[in-house]
């Protein structure tokens, strides 16, 4: 009975000779002397304990323990050989897998996307928009594009759009406000604000750090989704503290404006591409990544130039400051 471990590197050699029909042309083929061939075969039969050949004036004919060996071994092998294909081809191919939050999918990334089709017909992209995060110890998913701080423990993430916050209102709501008078924190006092229930800057944080008193932040309106909250904005429902990132165009069209250049854009990277070390290194998570990133500058040096031209300074934050307890 074989009670060594089983040494797969000398039943390749075996596997090829069988197939090949010779010890020189799976020399050949693995790229090893003839004589190493000839080593990992004798190794194979002394481990096995029986002879896997006749050898007969420098012909190898198998013997029934051989014969069965190779039935199962070419199997195996074949079988292994068609999954290396198949991973080829899918590399090739270029299979990707990317979890966004529904807001910036829909808002910023769709809008997008067919830039990078046009760059690489041949892939296949599937992208799943949902809050939640993925699981990448049980999901078969390559990479998220999320929101946050860039912290993720055991993932690699890397920055690939910066968010620009500030207070912004319809023209019509704007010029509402303006009949209470044209104070900004006057208005502010008079404002319905529209909270975005899941962003990092809030109206509780955002008052005090700008030296607001005598607002208290009761929202009647609260959302979960910052398309909401820019919706009901656009509609002259209140003031959203929200995101340039998915305001652009309506900020670009004038549906949406800044409350005021008294307040300052605060300006932080705020969406991560976030994977799993051992994905970071696969071409087409890089190729996406570095065309987010791409799209990213491309997005943030608009919105600059947009806020500048409206009048809006903007200061440059690494990551969120709350405040205590926030």
């Amino acid at each position: 009975m074989c009670r060594d471990p089983m040494n797969l590197n000398s039943m390749s050699y075996f596997e090829a000779v069988v197939r090949l029909g010779g010890v020189a042309k799976a020399a050949d083929e693995m790229q090893v002397s003839v004589s190493a061939v000839s080593q990992q075969l004798r190794q194979l039969e002394h481990q096995l304990g029986v002879r896997l050949f006749d050898r007969e004036k420098r012909r190898l004919s198998l013997t029934i323990d051989g014969e069965r060996l190779f039935q199962t071994t070419t199997q195996a092998f074949e079988s292994i050989r068609d999954v290396r294909r198949a991973i080829m081809r899918q590399r090739e191919s270029f299979h990707l897998s990317v979890r966004v939050s529904p807001s910036f999918g829909d808002g910023w990334l769709a809008p997008r996307l067919a830039d990078f089709v046009r760059r690489h017909p041949q892939w296949e992209i599937r992208v799943d928009a949902t809050p939640n995060f993925s699981d990448f110890a049980t999901e078969v998913i390559d990479l998220d594009l999320r929101y946050g701080e860039g912290d993720w423990a055991g993932l690699h993430s890397s920055c690939v759009v910066d968010d620009l916050i500030l207070p912004m209102c319809s023209p019509a709501y704007l010029a509402e406000l303006r009949e209470f008078s044209d104070d900004p924190l006057e208005q502010l006092r008079h404002a319905r604000l529209i909270d975005s229930a899941k962003a990092y800057f809030r109206w509780n944080t955002w008052l005090p750090r700008n030296g607001v008193a005598g607002v208290a932040p009761n929202c009647p309106y609260r959302f979960d989704r910052s398309s909401m909250s820019l919706r009901l904005a656009a509609e002259s429902a209140g003031i959203a503290l929200e995101s340039t990132t998915l305001a652009m165009d309506a900020l670009a069209a004038g549906r949406l404006v800044p409350l005021s250049p008294a307040f300052e854009a605060i300006e932080f990277p705020a969406y991560w591409m976030v994977c799993p070390p051992r994905h970071a290194n696969r071409r087409s998570v890089r190729l996406f990544t570095e065309w987010v990133a791409e799209a990213g500058r491309e997005h943030t040096a608009r919105a600059r130039g947009l806020l500048a031209d409206l009048g809006i300074r903007f200061t440059l934050e690494s990551r969120p400051q709350l405040l205590p307890g926030e």
